[in-house]
């Protein structure tokens, strides 16, 4: 379980998809506010003051190289994934901190640099659903086709708001169910249900997204 000395770090690059990052961050500082965990910190993978890929700005409080030893890492997607995927010193950062992490979370693709890393390798994971053939190319993953999937010390979800249904789960099952409530209250996540046009029709898409046919 939990602690309120529990350290998040929030991995970051250039060209990060920006809700993949800030809406996980936002349920993690509220779980801060309530001295559940200790603030949450960026960690760059490369510059210290990186893009987002719709042009917002951050400032990395340390560099990978350089970090204190993380309790949760969790890694967003964006283009500068597959950029960031390419670095041999990133990839054996993350297996080294697959070995001692609590948890390591990654949205959309971010799920790239965990494939790389041999992370979900006889796991079930996911992906945002226009990635998903990325992981079924790879014989050592269970894909499924789902909104986020837990597997151990491992949790993967599809893409960008999708994170942070993640992020809420995984607080419920560290914390407890009381504590994500309050968490999902003073954030107020509790997404519309419209569901505008039909994208279950589109071709592609993952079996959750086509399962919302249900209840259009």
């Amino acid at each position: 379980m939990g602690g309120d000395n529990l350290n998040f770090q929030f991995l970051i690059f250039d060209r990060v998809e920006e809700l993949d990052l800030v809406g996980s961050w936002e349920l993690v500082g509220l779980l801060a506010e309530q001295k559940k965990c200790s603030a949450p910190k960026l960690v760059t993978l490369n510059t210290m003051t990186p893009s987002g890929e719709h042009g917002m700005r951050f400032i990395a409080d340390a560099h990978f190289s350089e970090a204190e030893q993380a309790d949760v890492i969790f890694i967003p997607g964006g283009s500068g994934s597959r950029i960031a995927m390419e670095d041999p010193k990133v990839i054996s950062y993350l297996q080294e901190q697959n070995n001692r992490c609590q948890a390591i979370l990654s949205v959309c693709t971010g799920s790239f640099l965990m494939q790389k890393a041999g992370l979900f390798n006889g796991r079930r994971a996911t992906t945002h659903w226009a990635f998903l053939s990325h992981l079924k190319d790879d014989p050592e993953i269970e894909v499924v086709e789902q909104r986020f999937v837990h597997d151990g010390n491992i949790w993967s979800s599809g893409g960008v708001s999708a994170g942070m249904d993640m992020m809420l789960a995984f607080i419920a099952h560290m914390f407890g169910t009381e504590v994500a409530a309050d968490v999902q209250l003073y954030a107020e996540y509790f997404p519309a249900t419209t569901i505008y046009g039909r994208p279950f029709e589109r071709e592609n898409v993952s079996e959750y997204i086509r399962g919302l046919s249900q209840h259009a």
